[in-house]
Order: C-alpha cells, then sequence, then structure tokens
C-alpha cells in the first residue's frame, strides 16, 4: 500500500516508525514531515490543512490509505472533503468528520454530548460575552479550585485552574472580552476542578468496533513537580500502574461503550482515534476532555507497547474491519522524555543544531517533533518540542534509565527537560 500521512510533530514521527515497519506499507509519504520522517519515509512539502493538494497528491501518487495526525484538518473538515470528492472519495482516510471533530473542537459540544449519553465528566456551565454576567456570577457560587476552558482549540494552553475567585473573573474578562485566545475563546467552559489522578485513554474505532490501545500518563507542566505553564507535553509513560484492570473495566463500561454508542445513535461518523483524557477519582474515572487523535507525546509511548500490525490496524479502521483485526500488546514499560527548546512555551530560538542525534542504544527509540534540515543538511530545532525519546524496560525505572541516558547525550543551545518524568509513579509503586 502506499500511504499519505498528514503532520509534523513527534505523533507523526512516531506513526511513521511504526507504519514502515509494516509488510504492506509499499511506500509511505508525509506531508509536511520533520527531520525524522525525512530519515525514514518521504517528506512532501504540503500544509496538513492544504486540501486540494492533498487530494491532487493522493490521486497522482496512487494513495491507498491516507491518516490524518494532528487535530486541525480533522476540526477543518478534510474527511468529508474527501468523502464528497469526485476522484478521491473512495480513499479510506483516519479520522472523524467535521462533526466527530467537534469533541474535540468545541469543549462545549464535548460537554453536551457527554451530558446526553450519560457520560462521568465535571460540573459545568458555558458563558460567551452575551452572558459574560451571569458568568461572573456563576464563578462566585464555585467551589476552588475553578477551571476555565476556552471552547475551541487553543493549542494546548486553552485551560486554567485558577486558585481565587478573583482571579477566575479576571481572565474570565480576558478569555471573552480581550480574546485571551482568540477565537478559540469566544465561548468559555467554567468547570468543577476534579481532584485525582490524571492519565489517558485511547481508543481506535471505525465507528462501530473499537480497540483499546494501552493507556498513558502525560506530564504537561513545563515545571519539574508539575509547576509553571502548561505545554504539549513533557513526557509519558504507559502502561500507568494505578489504571488496574478494576478501574480500566470502569473507563469501558462507564466511558467507552457508552461514546462509540452515543456516536452511533446520533449518525456522527468517525473512523480513527479517541483520546480520553481522564481522571481517576478515588477510583472512578470521570472525563476531562476528549480528542479526536492520539496524544503527543503519549503516542511515542504508546506505540512501541503496540505488538500488532499498526498498519493492518489503520486499514481495518478505514475499511470498516475492525471487529475482526487482531490485536496484541507488549508487556514491557515505555517512558518518554520530551526535549524543549529553551523558552517554551513562551517564546523560543529556532535553527539551532542539534548534537548527539545518533545514539547507538536499542532500548531507546528517538522521536523527532519540531526539527529541520538546514541548507547544509544539519539537523536544526524548527519547534518548541523538539525531540522525545522513549525509553524500553521491564519496570518503569528501567524505562526511565534507559530514556535519560539518551537524553544526556543529545543537546543544542539552551535545550531544557524536566528530569522528574516518572518519579510520582515510581513513589506509588515502592
Amino acid at each position: 500500500m502506499n500511504i499519505l500521512l498528514l503532520g509534523s510533530g513527534g505523533r507523526e514521527h512516531a506513526f511513521a516508525w511504526k507504519i514502515i515497519n509494516s509488510k504492506n506499507c509499499t511506500k509511505l509519504f508525509v506531508a509536511p514531515g520533520n527531520a525524522g520522517t525525512a530519515q525514514i519515509a518521504e517528506n512532501v512539502n504540503i500544509s496538513a490543512t492544504d486540501f486540494d493538494g492533498i487530494a491532487g497528491f493522493v490521486e497522482e501518487k496512487k494513495i491507498d490509505l491516507v491518516v490524518v495526525g494532528p487535530e486541525e484538518p480533522l476540526v477543518k473538515g478534510i474527511v468529508d472533503f474527501f468523502q464528497n470528492h469526485k476522484t478521491v472519495g473512495h480513499i479510506p482516510v483516519i479520522g472523524p468528520s467535521k462533526l466527530g471533530a467537534q469533541l474535540e473542537g468545541s469543549k462545549d459540544f464535548s460537554k453536551q454530548f457527554m451530558e446526553r449519553h450519560g457520560i462521568p465528566t465535571a460540573a459545568s456551565r458555558t458563558f460567551s460575552k452575551s452572558n459574560i454576567d451571569e458568568g461572573l456570577e456563576y464563578i462566585k457560587l464555585q467551589d476552588l479550585p475553578i477551571v476555565l476552558k476556552a471552547d475551541g482549540l487553543a493549542a494546548g494552553k486553552g485551560v486554567l485552574i485558577c486558585q481565587s475567585h478573583e482571579e477566575a473573573s479576571q481572565l474570565l474578562k480576558e478569555m471573552l472580552l480581550e480574546a485571551k485566545f482568540g477565537q478559540a475563546s469566544e465561548k468559555v467552559v467554567i468547570e468543577q476542578f476534579l481532584d485525582g489522578i490524571e492519565l489517558s485513554v485511547f481508543v481506535a474505532t471505525d465507528g462501530k468496533s473499537y480497540k483499546i490501545l494501552p493507556e498513558a500518563k502525560d506530564y504537561k507542566r513545563i515545571g519539574e513537580k508539575d509547576t509553571g505553564l502548561n505545554t504539549g507535553g513533557m513526557g509519558a509513560v504507559s502502561p500507568v500502574p494505578f489504571a488496574d484492570k478494576i478501574f480500566l473495566d470502569k473507563v469501558e463500561r462507564r466511558i467507552v461503550l457508552p461514546t462509540i454508542k452515543g456516536l452511533e445513535e446520533e449518525q456522527i461518523k468517525y473512523t480513527g482515534f479517541l483520546f480520553i483524557g481522564l481522571m481517576n477519582v478515588n477510583g472512578d474515572p470521570y472525563v476531562i476532555e476528549y480528542n479526536v487523535r492520539m496524544g503527543d507525546p503519549e503516542t511515542q509511548a504508546v506505540l512501541p507497547r503496540i505488538k500488532s500490525d499498526f498498519l493492518d490496524l489503520l486499514y481495518a479502521m478505514g475499511t470498516l474491519n475492525l471487529e475482526n483485526h487482531p490485536f496484541d500488546l507488549h508487556t514491557f514499560t515505555t517512558t518518554t522524555v520530551v526535549m524543549v527548546a529553551g523558552g517554551y512555551p513562551g517564546d523560543y530560538e529556532k535553527g539551532n543544531k542539534i548534537h548527539g542525534l545518533n545514539v547507538d542504544n536499542n532500548k531507546a527509540i528517538v522521536f523527532h517533533a519540531g526539527t529541520k534540515s538546514d541548507s547544509s543538511g544539519e539537523i536544526v530545532t524548527n519547534g518548541g518540542r523538539v525531540i522525545a525519546i522513549t525509553g524500553i524496560g521491564e519496570s518503569v525505572e528501567d524505562a526511565l534509565k534507559n530514556a535519560y541516558e539518551v537524553v544526556s547525550k543529545i543537546h543544542w543551545k539552551n535545550s531544557y527537560f524536566r528530569k522528574d518524568i516518572g518519579q510520582d509513579i515510581l513513589k506509588l509503586i515502592k
């Protein structure tokens, strides 16, 4: 099969790494890709949101399957675009319809969906500029801390946890009246704070059948001990020791099944991945958010644990034949450490040469995210999150040791990483 993978991050490099190892992969193209995908596939200079350019390329190269990595093209309707296209409408595209993508594209939409289908989540209400006074009164009635969420896509930065009623009121005004997150905060969800341990569960679905992929815990804040600003993710661990069979059975019964059934009942086409951000509150799962694609950097921890042929899994999803697809996992543990540009998630430099990438270690995998090759062929930084290193081991401790061993050999000007990934889990299991 000829495959086109859309995206340019660490998630896409992990997808590419998994796809090219399939016996059924003839040729893999990545649009636009990064320096890592360029080493194992063919990068194509097409934006993931250039739908006409993508369709033309699919036709020209006789692509058999399109895999959408990031959320933006999904929210903008690439799946609908393909399904309605005269010449490439028959090509399977991995991702939900535009309406299905609203589970991530609109926090308000996803909250209403959960309410309709009895899916456990934090109590909330949504406000806009027109009823901001009601929102300010609502804040006064809430217990602390208070969670404010921009309704739309805000690059992982639209969730604010406020420690006082005054802070929440001020930030609500900034979001609604001053467009703190642009169009994304035209509506704001004010939500009850859930106190527990966070983790993510990933589901592959063809809209009727599903497979539950390995769960993961990620680390969102820039600073150690979970301090500082939120980021797109600084690390991940899989499996999650506190997510035992009893807990995961509850997740499947209370959340996964009613979600898939709800999509079917509402005739929302959904052929792709569903990322369920969860809070474990005293052994009970609550949904924090849905994402309509695989997470980043969780993908870099989850995909190495999938033993089955990943391309076959994708094709079974795309051809609505997932029910009959065998699915096996490795028993080892993976831990991912993300290396970022100094200053991230604020302002940061690009174009710094990366040293030490040619590390020979069969117990760790280097995934590229914000990288590119410069005019002289050197690999340089090209984003905030630059490299993700996934260690593999029989235990969390072993996997961390293998990951950090490689991290210690890679560097560039002002590179930064958290040194405490997985330490909270080690304390839990000791």
